[in-house]
């Protein structure tokens, strides 16, 4: 059975708060648990209404003191936003807290725009270049071997297993260099996930972590009873996506009865392109595209996503999607 982990952007639905949202992560992770997803992720984004997992390893804390077994960690943390010092402390924090259940991806994407990376950073000036250097050094945090006889209290020591997320080719190739773990974010940007996967996979370098390629990709499922009853939960993404790339980020809105068709051909074949790794429907067609997803990829473990406003719709989702996997697939 293909393993089943989970990505969870903490949305704010319409009417509701930052602490709804929260409480609703910590009570959907326990439930992935409960029905046997391998981890659950958070991810850093700034400066949106719609998202709650800003300070992320807070959020982290927070769902990881609501379970039990199941891996927590950022999917991802953006390195460039921070000093890899800082980043050592709070996931080493995490590790003493929750030891052997914690995951720390980093990525090299701001998470935010400009303005909001300004104020998180002050300064730009940075060389998102060094990206594979300042992951170096956070190891190098966690193994206790920091340059200038720095130690990182708590981190040194710390074993939270690290990834490098990419939506281009470029994590792909620091993957391999490293050999560490990879998750493609498929879940948005699918146009380069074939040729990233076959760049990790053909220059993989063995290493200390990892002896072979272990590859992860992201893949939208919104599961109901009935392909129109997922079609109507989709289409709170969905909406929530067109106001992003239109430049009007919102909360996540109330789903539309026939939304995807309201957008016209050609609004509808934005939200097909971009969101093509996805599987919407009942447990059947859930399970034969995650099926295809697997047999075209060959990764290791799916990242399923999805937004859905209704918290009760959205761990019926979890729970049919699992059973969905480890059913045989209809042919």
């Amino acid at each position: 059975m293909t393993r089943l982990s989970f990505l969870d952007l903490v949305p704010v639905v319409e009417g509701g708060s930052v602490a709804q949202a929260l409480a609703r992560a910590a009570d959907l992770a326990a439930h992935a648990e409960r029905v046997g997803f391998s981890r659950y992720w958070v991810a850093e984004h700034h400066g949106m209404t719609g998202i709650a997992s800003a300070a992320t390893a807070v959020v982290i804390a927070h769902v990881a003191a609501a379970t039990r077994t199941i891996r927590v960690g950022a999917g991802g943390i953006m390195l460039p936003n921070h000093a890899p010092l800082v980043i050592a402390e709070q996931f080493g924090t995490l590790d003493a807290l929750y030891p052997g259940r914690v995951d720390l991806g980093l990525g090299r994407a701001p998470g935010s725009d400009q303005r909001v990376a300004r104020a998180l950073r002050r300064l730009l000036d940075t060389d998102p270049n060094a990206f594979p250097q300042d992951v170096m050094e956070l190891q190098s945090y966690f193994a206790g071997e920091a340059a200038g006889g720095i130690v990182a209290t708590p981190g040194a020591g710390a074993k939270p297993e690290l990834w490098i997320l990419g939506s281009s080719l470029y994590g792909a190739q620091v993957a391999a260099a490293l050999g560490l773990p990879y998750a493609f974010a498929s879940h948005f940007a699918p146009d380069a996930l074939d040729q990233a996967l076959d760049v990790y996979r053909s220059h993989f370098r063995p290493s200390a972590v990892l002896d072979k390629p272990y590859a992860m990709a992201g893949f939208n499922v919104f599961a109901a009873d009935t392909d129109a009853e997922a079609e109507l939960l989709a289409s709170s993404q969905q909406q929530s996506f067109v106001a992003l790339r239109t430049g009007n980020p919102r909360q996540l809105p109330p789903p539309v009865p026939g939304y995807r068709a309201s957008l016209g051909p050609q609004g509808a074949a934005i939200l097909d392109h971009v969101l093509s790794c996805s599987a919407i429907g009942s447990p059947d067609t859930v399970a034969r595209g995650i099926d295809a997803f697997v047999r075209r990829t060959g990764v290791d473990e799916v990242m399923v996503t999805s937004a859905i406003y209704d918290q009760e719709a959205r761990k019926r989702s979890l729970t049919l999607t699992m059973e969905a996997v480890r059913a045989p697939v209809a042919a």
